[in-house]
């Protein structure tokens, strides 16, 4: 199985839409060549290191259908996608995509496709469940990487959730 991207190539830099702290969109991914008998597939998008070593997750998704062969940029941030795919909990604490917003330097984000013997019903929509649901389950992995650096250290993810609110244009001062 082979995961690819028409927005950047293995190893290069994310489109900055993608970034958390722009528009925080969802690259296109697509992939091929999946085993005969797929019934769905799995996404997962994290930043292997994280923070202090722990892997910081940008995005859960799965029970994709079968016949499914990409995901657009833009994915909305619902609980069920049209198809049909179920979207988790990302360590933002927001349903869906949560893109890169990398401390200073240059970091890597990998995203893994998962092809499913079966539906998986994840116990709740967190990494751990998620995990604990594709155990057994994985018949073929696929994965490309992406990076994104930012030049200055932010202060913290809370400081730039607020600061992402939009602005109310009807108050004005005088």
């Amino acid at each position: 199985m082979i995961l690819f991207s028409p927005a950047f190539a293995d190893g290069a830099e994310l489109p900055s839409e993608c970034a958390y702290d722009n528009e925080n969109r969802s690259p296109t991914l697509q992939w091929k060549e999946a085993p005969l008998g797929v019934a769905r597939f799995a996404l997962l998008c994290e930043d292997p290191e994280g923070w202090d070593g722990k892997a910081w997750t940008h995005w859960l998704i799965w029970n994709i259908p079968a016949i499914e062969t990409r995901l657009l940029s833009g994915q909305p941030a619902y609980p069920r996608l049209e198809d049909g795919s179920v979207q988790g909990i990302n360590d933002y604490l927001e349903l869906g995509w949560g893109g890169p917003c990398p401390p200073k330097g240059l970091r890597r984000y990998l995203f893994r496709l998962f092809a499913l013997d079966a539906p998986v019903h994840p116990a709740n929509p967190t990494r751990a469940a998620f995990d604990e649901a594709l155990r057994g389950r994985i018949m073929a992995e696929a994965s490309i990487e992406g990076i994104m650096g930012h030049d200055q250290r932010i202060g913290s993810y809370e400081a730039l959730r607020h600061a992402r609110k939009p602005v109310d244009q009807t108050a004005r001062s005088e």
